[in-house]
């Protein structure tokens, strides 16, 4: 009961995560010609060409992407990314007669503001409202970009072409409007990196590592472990996973030992082809 009762309570904070977002784009944005990066950015500009409604753009560039997730990151991260995403989208087919403001500048950091907010409860809580999060992840994965880097260059592309489809202002307001939204995320989800360092004292770290590697199917690192004979050994672990991965390494670890102690940390920069997932003590 108490599992089902997070699982809903969590799900409650992704569609209160997913209608902050539709209020940022539907009072805000998409009033004043103004867009967000990543598929709803694409979605914003498509729907104008086309005519065709912005939540069904919305719904339909997503779903690649979770299925991507859902291959990467599991069936969890699919659903809760599901959720947001067709919550999102059901709320940008309601009407509105016009929106809170027509002053350019508002609209882009108050609608920055309700975006970030928005999308990062979403990351918060398991999942993501824009999948472009999810094909960031993974060119980190295989390219020497990193996350950031992939983001960055993802959104000056979709901002670029806003420019020639709104006019070179609103694609600078709509600039300001992603920046706005992208240091909200960080705000809500407490300085959340791309990468995060997760450090581990335990009597199980070898059960521990075994798990993790289960959950993101990466090595570990063992940094240190007591010998076997002491009354009672233990060992540290360190793991360097992404922000979509935090709350399913938490559960993997308390289901091996309750009592363990970690820390998760920031990791402003990783370097190294395979540094990040590396073993280097066995």
């Amino acid at each position: 009961m108490h599992i089902v009762l997070q699982k809903i309570a969590r799900i409650g904070m992704i569609v209160i995560g997913s209608i902050l977002a539709a209020v940022g784009l539907q009072l805000f944005l998409l009033p004043n010609h103004l867009l967000d990066g990543g598929v709803t950015g694409i979605s914003i500009l498509s729907a104008h060409l086309s005519g065709i409604p912005f939540g069904a753009f919305l719904l339909v560039l997503n779903i690649p992407f979770v299925y991507l997730g859902w291959k990467k990151f599991g069936r969890d991260f699919a659903i809760y990314s599901s959720i947001g995403i067709v919550t999102l989208a059901g709320l940008t087919f309601v009407h509105l007669p016009h929106g809170f403001t027509d002053v350019p500048i508002l609209a882009a950091v108050f609608g920055g503001i309700f975006v970030g907010v928005g999308a990062g409860l979403v990351i918060r809580y398991g999942g993501v409202i824009d999948g472009a999060d999810t094909v960031a992840v993974l060119i980190d994965r295989v390219t020497v970009f990193s996350v950031g880097e992939a983001i960055m260059v993802i959104n000056g592309i979709i901002i670029a072409a806003a420019g020639f489809v709104f006019g070179w202002e609103n694609a600078l307001y709509s600039l300001i409007a992603y920046f706005v939204a992208h240091k909200a995320i960080d705000v809500t989800v407490e300085g959340l990196n791309e990468s995060r360092g997760v450090w581990i004292v335990s009597h199980h770290v070898r059960d521990i590592g075994a798990v993790i590697n289960e959950v993101i199917e990466e090595p570990v690192t063992y940094l240190k472990e007591s010998n076997p004979k002491d009354p009672e050994p233990h060992g540290i672990l360190l793991a360097v996973i992404t922000r979509f991965e935090e709350q399913k390494i938490k559960a993997a670890i308390y289901s091996v030992d309750p009592s363990a102690f970690v820390v998760i940390s920031n990791a402003h920069e990783v370097i190294g082809e395979s540094a990040k997932y590396a073993s280097l003590a066995d």
